[in-house]
């Protein structure tokens, strides 16, 4: 595009410089003047910083010729336009987002979700208002706690932050980060619950917060090599259920679990007075298998539960025995029954793997290899410009990359 005989483009480009350099005195100057060293930091448009890259496929309306618009077909009438667009957005393209691919795939996509958590009573909207604006007329008021905040000396207790959050939002984002990691999915078919209760996971002395199990956080299998220490809110003569399993541990049937704690008839959220179902055992997530999910899931009861059925051998070493279906589970006690708190963490190999197959479960470890698919060899060009050469990566076996020059 030409204005005259000069172009457009170093036009605008020096349009943006000019306003970037105003820009930038411009703050310059107000710092001077608000005492504020800013000039230690630069400034860009999102014009210069931009990268433009070509799109994946053909965009709408790319084939037509916009110089020569009489020469196109014309509808006629709307209600043709109408049957037109309509087909044309029935057609695959490639702008289809992931979301659509993934609902394609799945056939479960229209089930109606059904929640199995605790039930919930919010308080009165009134008295919420009533209380933060409270809250707010004694802050407005407090001396010191607007000196602290005119001098950035006001510290937030994060303490106080984490139980607002776990007492309003918290449960509802534990959820989604829970079906974003497909934790309702593979544990509770066509079913999900609200974490209404909190409870905190962690491993070795309870004091690091790197051993804590949040919401899909990496732990690795030697932290976890012992049982954790867990607590929560329990009101006094209730009873509870707390189960450790891992999802995509199984070696032999994918929909399959491997119970590694179980725990029930807790008083309180005293769990060295329960019963232990069966004992604990360390992650073993296969070598080459990469991240694995494991998931404490806790349980209110109604009352006590006879858990025959469920009790395996002290100490139970054989997998067999250790396969598991959380769904099943539940449906065997939903009458007395309720899923009350989530928690989770990612684990991948090391070196501690290999001591729980050698020593505690008597067996060989398993080790697997990803099978790279066949490499695919382009056609040979005579005369590859403006390309990388790479003539041993392309067309020669071996793993090891040998990069060539660029013409």
């Amino acid at each position: 595009m030409r204005f005259g005989e000069m172009t457009l483009l170093p036009f605008v480009s020096e349009v943006q410089s000019n306003m970037a350099a105003l820009c930038r005195r411009a703050l310059l100057i107000t710092g001077e003047k608000i005492g504020v060293n800013i000039s230690a930091r630069g400034l860009g448009t999102s014009a210069s910083l931009c990268r433009r890259a070509p799109p994946l496929g053909p965009l709408p309306n790319e084939d037509i010729d916009v110089t020569d618009l009489e020469a196109l077909e014309k509808y006629g009438s709307y209600p043709r336009y109408v049957r037109n667009a309509q087909e044309a957005s029935k057609k695959t393209h490639w702008w289809r987002t992931y979301k659509e691919y993934m609902d394609a795939a799945n056939p479960e996509k229209d089930v109606e979700l059904v929640d199995i958590g605790l039930p919930f009573r919010r308080g009165s909207r009134l008295q919420e208002v009533r209380q933060r604006n409270k809250v707010m007329r004694e802050n407005k008021l407090n001396p010191e706690l607007e000196r602290a905040t005119r001098l950035r000396t006001l510290k937030v207790p994060l303490d106080r932050v984490r139980e607002e959050w776990e007492r309003t939002s918290g449960p509802h984002h534990i959820r989604r980060l829970a079906d974003h990691y497909a934790i309702y999915r593979d544990l509770f078919p066509t079913a999900y619950f609200v974490p209404r209760v909190m409870m905190r996971v962690r491993y070795g002395d309870g004091t690091d917060d790197a051993s804590a199990v949040y919401y899909g956080n990496q732990l690795p299998p030697s932290t976890a090599a012992a049982p954790p220490k867990v607590s929560y809110e329990a009101e006094e003569g209730s009873l509870w259920t707390l189960l450790l399993t891992s999802p995509d541990e199984h070696l032999q049937d994918g929909n399959l679990e491997y119970v590694h704690w179980l725990v029930g008839n807790i008083p309180g959220s005293d769990l060295s007075a329960g019963q232990e179902v069966c004992g604990y055992l360390p992650p073993f997530p296969a070598k080459g298998t990469g991240f694995h999910r494991f998931v404490f899931v806790l349980f209110k009861q109604d009352a006590a539960i006879d858990f025959t059925h469920d009790t395996r051998t002290s100490p139970c070493t054989s997998l067999a025995e250790r396969s598991f279906r959380t769904v099943e589970f539940y449906r065997r006690h939903q009458d007395v029954m309720t899923p009350a708190s989530l928690a989770f963490f990612q684990s991948q190999w090391d070196d501690t793997v290999t001591h729980t197959f050698h020593t505690l479960l008597n067996m060989r470890e398993p080790v697997f290899e990803y099978e790279q698919p066949p490499v695919y060899h382009p056609p040979q060009r005579k005369f590859p410009h403006g390309q990388p050469l790479r003539y041993l990566d392309r067309y020669r076996d071996g793993k090891e990359h040998t990069y060539g020059h660029r013409y």
